[in-house]
């Protein structure tokens, strides 16, 4: 059960933003929609930076979901896990790979799984989520694989989903 009641799914105002929200999700409202949407404005903002992490980034897919994935793993944000594992396998990963991914700092030392790129950036996005303080020498082994944009952009989706992992955990949101 969630620790504050969703607004009813069949929300219609206010109206603009409740449309932007439902246009993004492609009509319906998420569990994580209808607690955002205590907020109005909270969920507009989140709405429209989500969906530029989400679809308007450089940074290849499967890299994309793949630090979701270990974001979601590490935090305990089943909701998460639930919404990003069929995006993973949908951006290529294997489902191999997938239930690697349920030990993260394991998966980062499987090169039979997992290429480089992706070892360097499981090592990066476990840091991050568990320490903040990515040391030297990780990080640079994910820089020597990614220019520059896409960098900032894998650090920012990690750093996004574990702002997303956490208000889904603290406030006990479910998968639908």
């Amino acid at each position: 059960m969630p620790r504050v009641p969703y607004v009813p799914a069949d929300l219609a105002e206010p109206r603009g933003i409740v449309d932007a929200v439902r246009a993004r999700r492609g009509g319906a409202l998420l569990e994580l929609d209808r607690m955002l949407l205590h907020s109005p404005e909270l969920a507009l903002g989140w709405n429209g930076y989500l969906g530029a992490v989400r679809g308007q980034l450089k940074l290849a897919p499967r890299l994309r979901e793949l630090a979701m994935c270990v974001v979601a793993v590490l935090n305990g944000a089943d909701y998460e896990f639930h919404h990003h594992a069929p995006e993973f396998l949908k951006a290529g990963g294997t489902a191999a790979q997938l239930e690697a991914l349920r030990d993260p700092a394991r998966a980062g030392g499987d090169a039979t799984l997992f290429d480089d790129t992706e070892r360097a950036a499981l090592a990066v996005a476990v840091e991050m989520t568990r320490a903040v303080r990515v040391p030297d020498a990780t990080f640079a082994a994910l820089a020597g694989r990614l220019d520059e944009r896409e960098l900032v952009e894998f650090v920012a989706t990690v750093a996004t989903y574990n702002m997303v992992s956490r208000f889904l955990v603290a406030l006990g949101i479910e998968p639908e």
